[in-house]
């Protein structure tokens, strides 16, 4: 199984921006779609963010688009979620996840067969 670990998470104020990364154990070229998604307390896991390996292809949920901006370094096999102007509701754990194939859904956390083991973001009013 391909391993995902992520990591970067933290607490910071209204306005402030974090950095997400996460590793995986495999090269991520042949994760044709990296994604970031999120869950906050008593709701579903949510997509945030997706990339091609190329990021030739990308994709944003509407509550984080111009906000929010993934890359990929794929020779250190290492996604990123660079996360900007953060707002309290962006407070949850957030999960880094890929995949091989890009003809599945990119939003659909179901057809993503590996998982990180997520990382807490808390942003404070």
């Amino acid at each position: 199984q391909v391993q995902l670990v992520d990591s970067g998470g933290g607490s910071v104020q209204a306005g402030g921006s974090l950095r997400l990364s996460c590793a995986a154990s495999r090269r991520t070229s042949t994760m044709y779609i990296m994604a970031w998604f999120r869950q906050a307390p008593g709701k579903d896991r949510e997509f945030v963010a997706a990339s091609s390996w190329s990021t030739s292809v990308t994709g944003y949920a509407d509550a984080v688009r111009g906000r929010f901006a993934i890359s990929r370094d794929n020779t250190k096999n290492t996604m990123y979620l660079q996360m900007n102007n953060l707002k309290p509701e962006d407070t949850a754990v957030y999960y880094c996840a890929a995949k091989v194939t890009e003809f599945t859904p990119i939003r659909d956390r179901t057809s993503y067969p590996y998982w990180g083991q997520g990382t807490q973001v808390t942003v404070s009013s």
